[in-house]
């Protein structure tokens, strides 16, 4: 599954495709959320904004494995409500035992839910610190404050991940456009493991 959003030339001409139009896609490339490597354990799966996109496939993969996991937490923020992505979704998460917790920035008239950013959502979320695997995906400095919370509540940087971007041009791991330190993200990301990069992930210029 695939979502754009229609900000420049290539993804506005995307955005105007139609049903049985063509279009070439690369890939898969880089690393993927260690879905498999959960059975058992509790999950807190953290989006800011769009960065809900990248986690929609892994999110449907541990509703479909519900069964075989503890606790399965979702934490969403979202600038205001009219920003929240995958409304239908989302409420069929819920049916099937997801437990969420959605705030806003900025909220209107009709919103009744909670308000702020979402790594507020983190000290109150019930899962097990000692048992407990975290996806995280967002702006960076959300991440960065995101990983702060979960650490204050006891999850190892082992068991955080998180979804990192950079500009990104071949793919795979030549053309040096997206190097994190000694990492690159298109090939041995996006998905990171937190204590893998967590000495330059604080280093803002990075």
């Amino acid at each position: 599954m695939h979502t754009t959003r229609a900000v420049g030339p290539v993804t506005k001409a995307m955005s105007k495709l139609r049903r049985g139009n063509i279009l070439g896609v690369r890939g898969p490339f880089g690393s993927s959320w260690p879905i498999e490597q959960l059975g058992g354990r509790d999950v807190v799966v953290v989006a800011g904004g769009i960065g809900l996109a990248p986690l929609r496939g892994a999110l449907h993969q541990l509703v479909r494995r519900r069964k075989k996991l503890g606790k399965l937490v979702f934490l969403y923020g979202a600038r205001t409500p009219d920003d929240i992505l995958y409304r239908r979704e989302l409420e069929l998460w819920q049916d099937k035992g997801l437990q969420m917790d959605v705030t806003v920035d900025r909220a209107t008239s009709s919103w009744l839910g909670h308000v702020g950013v979402v790594t507020t959502l983190v000290q109150r979320a019930p899962f097990d610190p000692g048992n407990t695997v975290a996806m995280v995906c967002g702006p960076e400095v959300m991440m960065r404050y995101t990983v702060f919370e979960l650490q204050k509540r006891g999850l190892p940087a082992a068991n955080i991940f998180l979804s990192m971007e950079r500009n990104m041009k071949c793919a795979v791991g030549f053309c040096g456009h997206c190097q994190f330190g000694p990492e690159f993200i298109c090939k041995d990301g996006p998905i990171l493991r937190y204590d893998r990069i967590a000495k330059w992930f604080g280093i803002r210029e990075l």
